[in-house]
């Protein structure tokens, strides 16, 4: 059994890649508004809310636990890709590689947004993060319906 992996999805969303880039480059901190059942709470670990490479650390809730994900994020408006790579927190526990990737296309007035998680178990008892690519489906819609009303 592989112990690495791709889990992906395609979500249709209202705003456009420009829109959404713009909101995680300087809105970020709003994310728990857009989400507050799903995200607790957010904070800069090391850089500011708007540079790339800057670090953040997430407080979340999935299937009622709980968890923390501490992340590097990497926003490529050329490519229209946004990136959070898996440092620290409860994900990092079982999985050894947890990256999760937005790649962007325009659609219409929206956008098309193609949902990765990479990642890399510890080990063969380790399930694929389906749970998770769930809860990043979900988070995204969110964010994208608030958005969208600005």
């Amino acid at each position: 059994m592989a112990l690495k992996g791709n889990l992906e999805t395609v979500v249709e969303l209202k705003s456009s890649p420009e829109k959404y880039l713009s909101f995680w480059k300087g809105q970020a901190h709003q994310v728990p508004n857009h989400s507050p059942t799903n995200i607790q709470g957010v904070h800069v670990h090391e850089g500011d809310w708007e540079t790339s490479g800057s670090i953040k650390v997430w407080k979340y809730t999935i299937e009622g636990r709980s968890e923390v994900f501490k992340e590097k994020v990497i926003i490529d408006d050329e490519k229209k890709t946004l990136t959070f790579i898996g440092l620290e927190g409860d994900l990092l526990k079982i999985y050894k590689v947890f990256n999760i990737i937005w790649q962007f296309t325009t659609k219409g007035q929206g956008s098309l947004s193609k949902v990765i998680i990479e990642y890399e178990k510890l080990n063969e008892n380790v399930p694929p993060p389906n749970n998770y690519l769930d809860l990043v489906v979900t988070i995204t819609k969110e964010i994208d319906e608030g958005i969208s009303k600005e």
